[in-house]
């Protein structure tokens, strides 16, 4: 029996850098929801004892500020390489399929199996480009909701110049209640957007093997020819 052998194309996808990122973003939002929970609650603590040992609060609490430092920091200079590098330019390109109806519609077709995966001109289809826009915005708001509750305990250094840079945030929120309520909700969008994003990427690798969705690993995909 003769087998049809079938040639592939190999193109670059995403940097090392991008993907670098990725990861450091993905692991630092799972921390981040981890020790922000026992923050809120702390659901177990050491054996007492008469040492002045026992700080595993003040702990979880040290590590929630500096991973919410590092995702802050991660997160702007991924904006800086979307917007300027040219290594990024296909991740840019994607935009230009938001004003594609025929796009729009031949990717909901496939979602529901009634069609075939359209040609996208970027990385990203437009649902998968204004999901990952609303990642950014929930970051962004995390982010800044962050800075106002790091502010308000640490009132020197640091937390001195940020309040001075984001105040206007606290104020336009209406207070401090109203900046950790949203800095709550916003941990509780961002813990339903991951479900939904695994369950994608997931999705397409599997069906679409060259859709670019294991290519945040590899950096590659793999197009027949």
């Amino acid at each position: 029996m003769k087998t049809e052998e079938k040639t592939f194309k190999r193109s670059p996808t995403f940097t090392p850098v991008v993907r670098f990122f990725h990861w450091v973003r993905a692991f630092s939002i799972f921390f981040l929801i981890f020790s922000g929970f026992y923050i809120a609650y702390p659901f177990f603590a050491p054996e007492p004892n008469g040492e002045p040992t026992n700080f595993l609060y003040a702990l979880f609490r040290s590590w929630h500020i500096m991973v919410g430092f590092l995702l802050i920091s991660v997160s702007i200079f991924r904006l800086y390489l979307f917007l300027v590098s040219g290594r990024n330019k296909n991740e840019r390109m994607s935009a230009s399929d938001l004003f594609n109806k025929d796009i729009w519609i031949g990717q909901i077709k496939n979602y529901l199996f009634l069609g075939p995966h359209p040609h996208i001109k970027g990385v990203y289809n437009p649902i998968q480009f204004c999901s990952y826009f609303l990642l950014a915005i929930l970051v962004l708001i995390i982010s800044l909701t962050g800075i106002v509750l790091y502010y308000n305990v640490y009132h020197n250094g640091l937390g001195a110049f940020l309040q001075s840079a984001f105040k206007w945030f606290e104020v336009a929120l209406g207070g401090l209640a109203n900046v950790r309520k949203l800095h709550h909700i916003t941990t509780w969008a961002i813990m339903i957007f991951i479900p939904i994003h695994v369950y994608m990427v997931v999705w397409n690798a599997i069906k679409h093997p060259d859709g670019g969705a294991d290519s945040i690993i590899g950096g590659f995909r793999y197009q027949e020819t």
